[in-house]
């Protein structure tokens, strides 16, 4: 199965139903088809468009509720087209015990005091755990993980990856 990360040097394409047709076609027919499709067609247009469900309902011969309870119960699947750099802080216990909650406010804070910032990253999307608890409080900028990070840290892998160039002071 390929990654879901959606990263910037990913070009995505624009939604068609036909173009989402292509896209999951080599899934159908295959056991348990309906989260790999939501996965293919986040990967390949960026997110899942609401058109998307029916059709992936009808492909995979379950109902519309079934394909939207999947949708709706990862929270790594999106119904809204990402950001240009996706920001997500870790909110595991491990990184709240080394500043996860002091790390997430002064991110919101950032983002308030910069609307270019958080239009660019999506201020903060929500994760349980990156799995970095070592190096925590952890983030994720655009699928790069970061450890020990800092609203410094996390500016910066922002401003590397190019999100906007408004960013870099």
């Amino acid at each position: 199965m390929r990654p879901m990360a959606t990263t910037l040097a990913k070009q995505v394409r624009p939604w068609s139903p036909e173009a989402g047709r292509t896209s999951i076609a080599d899934i159908v027919g295959t056991p348990g088809p309906v989260l790999r499709c939501l996965q293919r067609i986040q990967q390949d247009f960026g997110y899942v468009p609401a058109d998307a469900v029916p059709l992936i309902a009808d492909a995979c011969n379950v109902s519309r509720a079934e394909v939207h309870g999947v949708l709706t119960f990862y929270s790594d699947l999106r119904t809204t087209p990402p950001p240009a750099v996706p920001v997500r802080l870790c909110g595991a216990e491990a990184c709240q015990a080394t500043g996860a909650r002091q790390l997430r406010a002064a991110w919101l804070d950032a983002c308030q005091q910069d609307p270019a910032l958080a239009e660019a990253t999506g201020v903060n999307q929500s994760v349980a755990c990156l799995g970095n608890c070592a190096l925590g409080p952890a983030a994720m900028v655009d699928g790069h993980l970061i450890g020990r990070a800092t609203v410094q840290r996390i500016r910066q892998m922002v401003a590397d990856l190019g999100a906007a160039k408004v960013l870099q002071r």
